[in-house]
Protein backbone atom coordinates (compact mmCIF):
# COMPACT_ATOMS: atom_id res chain seq x y z
CA UNK A 1 0.00 0.00 0.00
CA UNK A 2 1.53 3.80 -0.89
CA UNK A 3 1.22 6.50 0.98
CA UNK A 4 -1.45 7.97 -1.08
CA UNK A 5 -3.82 5.01 0.08
CA UNK A 6 -3.03 5.11 3.27
CA UNK A 7 -4.25 8.44 3.93
CA UNK A 8 -7.55 7.44 3.16
CA UNK A 9 -7.78 5.54 6.30
CA UNK A 10 -6.52 7.99 8.35
CA UNK A 11 -8.12 10.79 10.04
CA UNK A 12 -8.75 13.78 13.07
CA UNK A 13 -11.38 14.41 15.14
CA UNK A 14 -12.20 17.18 16.41
CA UNK A 15 -13.10 15.73 19.90
CA UNK A 16 -14.46 18.55 22.54
CA UNK A 17 -15.69 16.19 25.57
CA UNK A 18 -18.75 16.68 24.55
CA UNK A 19 -22.03 14.07 23.68
CA UNK A 20 -21.23 14.74 19.80
CA UNK A 21 -17.77 14.68 19.24
CA UNK A 22 -17.52 11.49 21.53
CA UNK A 23 -20.21 9.90 19.18
CA UNK A 24 -18.12 10.68 16.14
CA UNK A 25 -15.04 9.61 18.06
CA UNK A 26 -16.47 6.38 18.06
CA UNK A 27 -18.12 6.68 14.45
CA UNK A 28 -14.88 7.06 13.19
CA UNK A 29 -12.91 4.32 15.12
CA UNK A 30 -15.14 2.03 13.32
CA UNK A 31 -13.92 2.99 10.11
CA UNK A 32 -10.74 4.08 9.96
CA UNK A 33 -7.54 2.50 10.88
CA UNK A 34 -5.88 5.37 12.45
CA UNK A 35 -7.73 8.01 14.25
CA UNK A 36 -6.21 10.82 15.83
CA UNK A 37 -7.85 13.76 17.89
CA UNK A 38 -7.47 17.09 18.52
CA UNK A 39 -9.39 19.43 21.34
CA UNK A 40 -9.29 23.22 21.81
CA UNK A 41 -9.28 25.26 25.10
CA UNK A 42 -10.11 29.08 24.20
CA UNK A 43 -11.01 30.40 27.61
CA UNK A 44 -13.99 28.15 27.22
CA UNK A 45 -16.44 28.75 30.24
CA UNK A 46 -17.36 24.94 30.51
CA UNK A 47 -13.42 24.13 30.64
CA UNK A 48 -14.06 20.98 32.62
CA UNK A 49 -15.32 19.50 28.95
CA UNK A 50 -11.09 19.74 28.91
CA UNK A 51 -10.57 17.06 31.60
CA UNK A 52 -13.87 14.98 30.56
CA UNK A 53 -12.01 14.49 26.93
CA UNK A 54 -8.68 12.46 29.23
CA UNK A 55 -11.34 10.39 31.22
CA UNK A 56 -13.00 9.48 27.91
CA UNK A 57 -10.01 8.78 25.94
CA UNK A 58 -9.06 6.69 28.34
CA UNK A 59 -12.42 5.11 28.82
CA UNK A 60 -13.31 4.06 25.43
CA UNK A 61 -10.29 2.03 25.20
CA UNK A 62 -10.93 -0.02 28.46
CA UNK A 63 -14.06 -1.05 27.44
CA UNK A 64 -13.80 -0.88 23.79
CA UNK A 65 -10.24 -2.61 23.47
CA UNK A 66 -11.54 -3.43 19.61
CA UNK A 67 -10.87 0.96 19.59
CA UNK A 68 -7.32 0.76 21.50
CA UNK A 69 -5.32 0.09 18.51
CA UNK A 70 -6.59 2.71 15.97
CA UNK A 71 -6.52 5.04 18.67
CA UNK A 72 -3.50 7.05 18.24
CA UNK A 73 -2.04 10.58 19.65
CA UNK A 74 -4.11 13.22 21.28
CA UNK A 75 -3.82 16.63 20.39
CA UNK A 76 -4.64 19.92 23.02
CA UNK A 77 -4.71 23.50 21.03
CA UNK A 78 -4.59 26.64 23.00
CA UNK A 79 -6.65 29.26 21.21
CA UNK A 80 -6.90 31.89 24.11
CA UNK A 81 -7.08 35.01 21.81
CA UNK A 82 -10.36 33.63 20.45
CA UNK A 83 -12.13 33.60 24.43
CA UNK A 84 -10.58 36.96 24.75
CA UNK A 85 -11.80 38.89 21.87
CA UNK A 86 -15.20 36.82 20.99
CA UNK A 87 -17.47 38.44 23.79
CA UNK A 88 -19.47 35.19 23.89
CA UNK A 89 -21.01 33.96 26.99
CA UNK A 90 -19.68 30.58 26.44
CA UNK A 91 -15.95 32.69 27.21
CA UNK A 92 -17.59 35.56 29.63
CA UNK A 93 -19.96 34.76 33.22
CA UNK A 94 -22.69 36.24 31.51
CA UNK A 95 -26.32 35.76 31.39
CA UNK A 96 -27.25 33.41 28.23
CA UNK A 97 -29.60 35.41 25.68
CA UNK A 98 -30.60 35.65 22.50
CA UNK A 99 -29.11 38.85 20.19
CA UNK A 100 -31.25 40.85 18.10
CA UNK A 101 -29.74 39.14 15.00
CA UNK A 102 -31.28 36.05 16.01
CA UNK A 103 -28.32 34.33 17.91
CA UNK A 104 -27.78 33.02 21.23
CA UNK A 105 -24.99 34.92 22.59
CA UNK A 106 -22.95 31.57 23.16
CA UNK A 107 -22.29 31.70 19.43
CA UNK A 108 -18.47 32.14 19.78
CA UNK A 109 -17.88 33.74 16.17
CA UNK A 110 -15.28 32.32 13.93
CA UNK A 111 -14.53 29.10 16.46
CA UNK A 112 -15.30 26.24 13.80
CA UNK A 113 -13.50 28.05 11.26
CA UNK A 114 -10.55 28.37 13.38
CA UNK A 115 -10.96 24.58 14.55
CA UNK A 116 -10.79 23.04 11.21
CA UNK A 117 -8.06 25.27 9.83
CA UNK A 118 -6.02 24.64 12.92
CA UNK A 119 -7.01 21.03 12.44
CA UNK A 120 -6.01 21.17 9.11
CA UNK A 121 -2.36 22.52 9.78
CA UNK A 122 -2.27 19.66 12.22
CA UNK A 123 -3.31 16.84 9.77
CA UNK A 124 -1.11 18.25 7.16
CA UNK A 125 1.87 17.48 9.69
CA UNK A 126 0.53 14.03 10.02
CA UNK A 127 -0.83 12.90 7.37
CA UNK A 128 -3.89 13.15 8.53
CA UNK A 129 -6.38 14.51 5.58
CA UNK A 130 -9.95 13.22 7.29
CA UNK A 131 -11.12 15.74 9.53
CA UNK A 132 -14.59 15.24 11.44
CA UNK A 133 -16.48 17.35 13.60
CA UNK A 134 -19.76 16.78 15.46
CA UNK A 135 -21.61 20.10 13.67
CA UNK A 136 -25.43 19.83 12.72
CA UNK A 137 -27.72 22.12 11.36
CA UNK A 138 -31.12 20.14 12.11
CA UNK A 139 -31.40 20.34 16.84
CA UNK A 140 -28.86 22.82 17.03
CA UNK A 141 -28.86 26.45 18.43
CA UNK A 142 -28.54 28.07 15.11
CA UNK A 143 -25.17 29.11 14.67
CA UNK A 144 -23.72 29.97 11.19
CA UNK A 145 -20.76 28.31 11.43
CA UNK A 146 -21.99 24.60 11.45
CA UNK A 147 -24.22 24.48 8.67
CA UNK A 148 -23.13 21.62 5.78
CA UNK A 149 -23.16 25.27 3.17
CA UNK A 150 -20.21 26.60 4.85
CA UNK A 151 -18.41 24.16 6.30
CA UNK A 152 -18.40 23.04 2.14
CA UNK A 153 -16.94 26.36 1.62
CA UNK A 154 -14.11 25.91 4.27
CA UNK A 155 -12.84 22.61 2.78
CA UNK A 156 -11.86 24.19 -0.58
CA UNK A 157 -10.49 27.02 0.95
CA UNK A 158 -8.23 24.08 2.96
CA UNK A 159 -7.88 21.94 -0.56
CA UNK A 160 -6.55 25.31 -2.11
CA UNK A 161 -4.47 26.44 0.41
CA UNK A 162 -2.49 23.46 1.07
CA UNK A 163 -3.00 21.88 -2.24
CA UNK A 164 -3.83 18.56 -0.44
CA UNK A 165 -6.94 16.47 -0.08
CA UNK A 166 -8.13 17.46 2.71
CA UNK A 167 -12.39 16.58 3.78
CA UNK A 168 -14.55 17.73 6.42
CA UNK A 169 -16.69 14.90 7.10
CA UNK A 170 -19.59 15.71 9.30
CA UNK A 171 -21.51 12.81 10.51
CA UNK A 172 -24.56 14.19 12.56
CA UNK A 173 -25.48 17.16 10.19
CA UNK A 174 -28.46 15.85 9.22
CA UNK A 175 -29.22 14.08 12.10
CA UNK A 176 -31.61 14.75 15.33
CA UNK A 177 -30.23 14.43 19.03
CA UNK A 178 -32.51 11.57 18.98
CA UNK A 179 -30.91 10.26 16.42
CA UNK A 180 -27.55 10.67 17.82
CA UNK A 181 -28.12 8.64 20.63
CA UNK A 182 -29.82 6.46 18.25
CA UNK A 183 -26.47 6.10 16.39
CA UNK A 184 -24.67 5.86 19.78
CA UNK A 185 -26.46 2.93 20.28
CA UNK A 186 -25.83 1.54 17.48
CA UNK A 187 -21.73 1.73 17.42
CA UNK A 188 -21.30 0.53 21.11
CA UNK A 189 -24.37 -0.27 22.66
CA UNK A 190 -25.92 -0.22 25.87
CA UNK A 191 -21.68 -0.08 27.26
CA UNK A 192 -21.30 3.15 25.23
CA UNK A 193 -24.71 4.58 25.76
CA UNK A 194 -23.95 4.56 29.63
CA UNK A 195 -20.24 6.17 28.58
CA UNK A 196 -21.89 8.76 27.16
CA UNK A 197 -23.86 9.75 30.21
CA UNK A 198 -21.64 9.69 32.73
CA UNK A 199 -18.11 11.38 31.23
CA UNK A 200 -19.25 13.31 28.12
CA UNK A 201 -20.00 17.02 28.80
CA UNK A 202 -22.44 19.66 27.22
CA UNK A 203 -23.50 21.94 29.58
CA UNK A 204 -22.07 25.70 28.74
CA UNK A 205 -22.30 26.54 32.27
CA UNK A 206 -20.15 23.81 33.29
CA UNK A 207 -22.13 22.15 35.82
CA UNK A 208 -21.68 18.96 36.78
CA UNK A 209 -22.70 18.54 40.02
CA UNK A 210 -26.62 17.20 39.10
CA UNK A 211 -27.07 14.05 37.13
CA UNK A 212 -30.15 14.01 35.05
CA UNK A 213 -31.03 10.75 33.37
CA UNK A 214 -28.95 12.63 30.09
CA UNK A 215 -25.61 13.15 31.85
CA UNK A 216 -24.72 16.01 34.02
CA UNK A 217 -25.73 19.21 33.68
CA UNK A 218 -27.48 22.29 34.28
CA UNK A 219 -30.98 21.38 32.16
CA UNK A 220 -31.79 24.90 31.32
CA UNK A 221 -29.18 25.88 29.27
CA UNK A 222 -29.30 25.50 25.72
CA UNK A 223 -26.67 22.63 25.40
CA UNK A 224 -28.60 20.39 28.21
CA UNK A 225 -31.91 21.42 26.84
CA UNK A 226 -31.02 19.75 23.24
CA UNK A 227 -29.41 16.65 25.15
CA UNK A 228 -32.25 16.10 27.59
CA UNK A 229 -34.91 16.15 24.45
CA UNK A 230 -32.69 14.00 22.47
CA UNK A 231 -32.60 11.48 25.07
CA UNK A 232 -36.13 11.71 25.98
CA UNK A 233 -37.16 10.87 22.22
CA UNK A 234 -34.84 8.28 21.87
CA UNK A 235 -35.67 6.94 25.17
CA UNK A 236 -39.69 6.86 24.29
CA UNK A 237 -38.93 5.36 21.00
CA UNK A 238 -36.74 2.83 22.53
CA UNK A 239 -39.34 1.61 25.08
CA UNK A 240 -41.81 1.65 22.43
CA UNK A 241 -39.89 -0.71 20.46
CA UNK A 242 -39.30 -3.46 23.17
CA UNK A 243 -43.10 -3.33 23.96
CA UNK A 244 -44.51 -3.63 20.50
Amino acid sequence: MTGEDRQHFTALVLFSGGQDSTVCLAWALSRYERVETAGFDYGQRHDIELKCRETLLQRMTEIFPQWQRRLGSDHRIELPALGKISESALTRDVEIEMHENGLPNTFVPGRNLLFFTYAAALGYRRGLHAIIGGMCETDYSGYPDCRRETLDSLEKAIQLGTETGFTIETPLMHLTKAQTWELAQSLGGTPFVDLIVEDTHSCYLGERGTRQDWGYGCGTCPACELRAKGFEEWHVKMVDATTA
